[in-house]
Order: structure tokens, then sequence, then C-alpha cells
């Protein structure tokens, strides 16, 4: 599996290397605009089959370890990239959004894992996959709004107005806490199943609670009209907390007895 996994990155990694060398070029020479996209795409197609292989030969969901839902997100992230450059036709995101998806192939790669088919039985339950998918997506789209923030305060640094950009992190942060919002219940209703209680204030639940607080902080702010271009800043810096919910945790002393130990590697 390391070895295909290894193929598999690399070509993908090319895909989007290559990708996005031709839309630059493309600037120039219209005709590189679709060889280009094709590439693009091809590098999230490429991992996107390969999770289907991998599922395939596990005989479960990959989304048991911070390697696997790695492999998703890698996936995903750039998907957020060209849709934005489709509803709002901003192109650069798309740039960052690979660049984000290749370095976390590039983590795989150098702390590979023991594939194991096995699934605890806290992780056989029908809300293992709502609810770990659901919260995938809203970390990608997140972490799509994040990067669209500090690219908007790097404007702002310049003395240049992105009305446009300022929308499009607002409508991926709203998106992305919606989808936080039912990772918390599907995490809630599968805890009541798995543990007998809904919620125990676990490390890990405690963070995600936190990173849910961190986004409805910042819409309650949009929504009282605090002036947006500072709201950047607490946008990109809001992303922090969400990556200590879903890496950081497991470094902490308290981790040691949770019941989300699983998810470590």
């Amino acid at each position: 599996m390391i070895v295909n996994f290894t193929t598999v990155a690399i070509v993908a990694m090319v895909c989007w290397a290559l990708g996005t060398l031709l839309s630059i070029l493309a600037r120039r020479t219209p005709a590189l605009k679709i060889p280009a996209f094709v590439l693009s795409l091809g590098g999230s197609l490429f991992m996107a089959a390969f999770i289907a292989f991998y599922w395939s030969i596990l005989d479960r969901p990959p989304l048991r370890t911070l390697g696997e839902t790695r492999l998703w997100y890698a996936a995903l992230i750039p998907l957020v990239g060209f849709l934005v450059e489709y509803r709002w036709k901003i192109e650069w995101l798309k740039y960052y959004c690979m660049a984000l998806a290749a370095f976390f192939l590039c983590i795989n790669l150098l702390h590979p894992e023991v594939f194991d088919k096995t699934l605890m039985p806290a992780l056989q339950s029908p809300w293992f996959i709502p609810h770990v998918i659901v919260y995938l997506v809203g970390y990608v789209l997140l972490a799509a709004s994040s990067v669209t923030a500090l690219h908007n305060v790097y404007l702002q640094l310049r003395h240049k107005g992105n009305d446009n950009g300022e929308s499009v992190s607002h409508y991926l942060a709203l998106l992305g806490f919606v989808l936080l919002s039912f990772g918390l219940i599907f995490g809630a209703l599968w805890a009541k199943e798995a543990w007998g209680h809904y919620w125990t204030w676990d490390p890990k639940e405690t963070w995600a609670f936190l990173s849910w607080l961190a986004y409805l902080g910042y819409l309650h702010a949009w929504r009282y009209k605090i002036d947006r271009s500072k709201l950047q800043w607490y946008l990109a810096l809001s992303f922090v907390v969400l990556l200590v919910c879903w890496f950081g945790v497991n470094y902490l002393p308290s981790a040691a007895n949770s019941v989300h130990t699983y998810s470590q590697s």
C-alpha cells in the first residue's frame, strides 16, 4: 500500500505543479487553460481514486487515523479552489489549495503508517462515517476561508481594496461553520451510542466546542457590522484553534486518557 501511495502522491503533486505552471502561462496563451485545468483537477481525481481503492482494500473507510484524514484533505481542498474560481472568478485561491494539499501528502510520505484493517468497537457505528466526513469537509472549507482571509490581510497591508475577497472568505466560513455544527451533533449521537453519554468534556470534545465558538464569534461580529477588514485577522487566526483540535490535542497530557486516542498516528 505504501508503494501505491507514494506513486499516487507523486503523480498528484506533479499534476498540480504542471497545472499551476500552465495556468500561469495561459495568461499569455489562452489555449493552455484547458490542459491546465485538466492537470490540476487530475491531481485530485488521482487522490480520490486512491482513497476508493484504499477503502476497498481495508474493508473499512480510511478515516481512522490522522494520516488517513490527511488523504481526504489533500483530495478535497483543491476542489474548493476550483469551485471558488468557478463561482467568484478568483483564480489565485486554487494555487494555495493545491500547495496545502501537497504539504499534507508530504507529511504522509515522511511519516508512513502501518495500514490496519481492524476497527475498534467504538468506530463500528453508523455515525462514524458521516461524523468524520462532515468534519473533514468543514475543515477544508475553513482552511480555504483562512487562506482567503490571509490574502485579504496582505492586500490591506498594501492598501489595496478587496471587497470580493472578503465576501468569499465569509461565505466559506459560513458554510464551514454549518458543517462544524452538524459534526458536533453527529459526534454527540455517536458518543451516546458508543459510550453512553452525549458529552463528557473529553479534550477532543472540548477543543471541538472551542473551535465552534470561535467561528460563532466571527459570525456574530460580522452580523453586528464590526469592521470587516479587521475581521479578516480574526478569521485567519480562528483556524489555529481548529488545527489544535485536529492535531494538537493528541499531544496534550490530558489526551492520554481520551476516548479519541484511536485518531492518533
